[in-house]
């Protein structure tokens, strides 16, 4: 498997992860096996952790700070990718139904608005 993104390639052991999002060991594994992240693993199965799931275990610091339980977080995590996928979404493809209708309506007197008289 290649991995394009540098920030999404797993190289970090859990104790050096932990130490560097201020957290527990136990707590990474917590929050794997609530699925919150998933952190790469070697063939031996051994997590390794990217920048990215750093700035994951970062955020949920944040959300447990703003009283949050793993729940909550997880359903958070999930509507915050969502929110992004969304937004690269639009951003790749903008909005085709304004256009689509203005030209439309430019070639079509029928769906035009009506002229006042």
């Amino acid at each position: 498997m290649v991995i394009r993104d540098p920030r999404a390639r797993g190289v970090y052991a859990i104790s050096v992860a932990a130490e560097l999002v201020g957290t527990g060991q136990q707590n990474l594994r917590l929050y794997d096996r609530k699925g919150l992240l998933e952190p790469w693993r070697t063939d031996g199965g051994t997590r390794r952790y990217s920048e990215n799931d750093l700035v994951t275990l970062r955020r949920i610091a944040e959300l447990l700070a703003q009283g949050l339980n793993l729940s909550g977080i997880r359903l958070v995590l999930a509507l915050e990718t969502e929110n992004t996928a969304l937004k690269d979404k639009l951003t790749r493809h903008p909005d085709r139904t304004g256009t689509q209708r203005h030209t439309q309506a430019a070639t079509n007197p029928d769906t035009r608005h009506p002229q006042q008289t």
